[in-house]
């Protein structure tokens, strides 16, 4: 379909017990709390998803917004044969990769063949926790969001997309081959090296767990939803 109608509110639906399964027939229909409601439950997989593409808050946001518009005009395409996230998730990756692609002329993410360990390297292990910090040079955990999120972006294009897919999302290998158009086996070896220079970069300096990275919600979760239903009803 070209464009859903969006419709005045009429109704409020108990948002946490209503499954992606039935909040999408009612936003076919253009129900705005069902498509407020997929907004808010996806925002924060999708703005992590386009973040390890897009190394830009802001972009990124962007990139989202388009993903949804798009999501939700070509809404009567999703068969349900995947889940509505894997769906979602799929074209907010295709909608940061083509935006790379269109800024500058170089091979996707996809494209990259797997990388072998550097000469004279030595491979270490990421542990599933980093070891405590000492209590004099513990950093905030805010401080600590911010050391990581930085250590993320420093990480080249192809490793931070499979290491924020599997170790901030927490996808599998297949998962994250899958989205990215790669072998399992080029998935493990970059995330085995991204991990190596992620630990290089932190492991000194801070302790702690990814789930805080690049949060996506609050007052800015909400925002994305109002945008989205601004830029519906602007193609109906």
């Amino acid at each position: 379909m070209a464009a859903i109608p969006v419709p005045a509110e009429r109704h409020r639906l108990p948002l946490s017990t209503i499954s992606d399964a039935e909040l999408v027939p009612l936003a076919m229909v253009g129900d705005e709390p069902a498509i407020r409601a997929i907004v808010q439950r996806h925002n924060q997989r999708l703005f992590r998803t386009a973040r390890a593409v897009i190394r830009s808050d802001w972009e990124a946001e962007d990139v989202v917004q388009a993903a949804y518009v798009k999501a939700f005009t070509n809404l009567a395409t999703f068969r349900g044969e995947a889940e509505l996230s894997t769906w979602l998730t799929r074209i907010t990756l295709n909608e940061a990769l083509g935006r790379v692609r269109a800024q500058k002329n170089t091979t996707g993410l996809e494209e990259i063949d797997m990388q072998t360990t550097s000469p004279g390297g030595r491979v270490l292990q990421f542990p599933s926790s980093l070891s405590p910090a000492d209590p004099e040079a513990e950093l905030s955990r805010s401080q600590a969001r911010h050391l990581l999120e930085h250590a993320v972006d420093e990480l080249p294009d192809d490793f931070r997309a499979v290491f924020v897919l599997r170790d901030v999302e927490g996808m599998s290998t297949d998962e994250t081959a899958s989205y990215l158009g790669i072998k399992p086996e080029t998935a493990k070896t970059r995330l085995h090296r991204a991990r190596k220079m992620m630990r290089q970069s932190i492991e000194k300096q801070l302790s702690g767990a990814f789930q805080a990275l690049f949060p996506f919600d609050g007052a800015r979760c909400a925002s994305m939803a109002d945008r989205v239903i601004a830029a519906l009803r602007q193609t109906s």
